[in-house]
């Protein structure tokens, strides 16, 4: 029996083992199996794999940065996002990847306009290094936000102003994650309109408070869901390679 697995923390709220197991049943296979493992210790990674015989891992938050020195082998683009979403064991040692940028790249593009616009990433961490990484090669310029030194913006800089002229905003954040659905980056969000794509890479709860209060201004939305099969995807072709 094969055995993967999703590794963060918290990490309960998952979809990864319903959507792997359903994968599984689809294409027939019997010998895999899919779990998701709280890891409060990124240190513990080798003693989890090596305890539970896993073939391959995704990794959430808050871990996509952090087992970056626990990984023996990077792929050209994880060295360049710096960021792990999937890892692959073979004899013994652990190679990493991000399919991250592709589920992002391939959900987004049916609702991007044709004009060009600009971008705002809500966020700095793990996820947000593989939207950047797409909106470059979609040739797309964007803008972080965050309360940390290393963005461009920090929330008190967002004015109406910069929100209009940014049409795709993207929040990387945890915020309005299942169970503080209540909360959201806080921006004016009077100033979005009909032409701003709203994306959020949570998927539970379906509509996060990011997107509802997007939504009451009119503006396209689109929640992590897609995102997450597309990549997860990706990471068994990976996984089976």
């Amino acid at each position: 029996m094969k055995k993967y697995g999703v590794i963060g923390f918290p990490v309960r709220h998952s979809m990864s083992p319903a959507y792997f197991t359903e994968k599984f049943g689809l294409l027939g296979v019997s010998d895999c199996q899919y779990a998701a493992y709280e890891l409060a210790n990124i240190a513990d990674i080798k003693k989890l794999i090596v305890q539970e015989n896993l073939a391959g891992i995704n990794v959430t938050v808050p871990h996509k940065q952090t087992i970056i020195p626990f990984l023996d082998h990077l792929s050209e683009a994880a060295k360049t996002i710096k960021a792990v979403n999937t890892v692959t064991v073979k004899n013994g040692l652990l190679y990493g990847d991000n399919t991250d940028y592709m589920g992002f790249s391939s959900s987004i593009r049916e609702l991007l306009p044709t004009e060009k616009i600009q971008a705002l990433i809500f966020g700095t961490g793990g996820s947000s290094l593989a939207v950047r990484y797409a909106l470059i090669q979609m040739g797309i310029p964007y803008k972080s936000v965050s309360r940390g030194a290393t963005a461009d913006f920090t929330y008190d800089d967002i004015t109406p102003r910069i929100v209009h002229d940014h049409k795709l905003l993207i929040n990387t954040t945890p915020l309005g994650m299942f169970p503080d659905i209540g909360t959201c980056v806080t921006i004016p969000y009077d100033a979005i309109g009909e032409t701003h794509v709203c994306y959020d890479l949570i998927y539970t709860p379906e509509e996060t408070e990011f997107l509802r209060r997007s939504k009451e201004s009119g503006a396209r939305l689109k929640n992590g869901l897609e995102m997450l099969k597309t990549q997860a995807d990706h990471a068994w072709d990976i996984w089976n390679s």
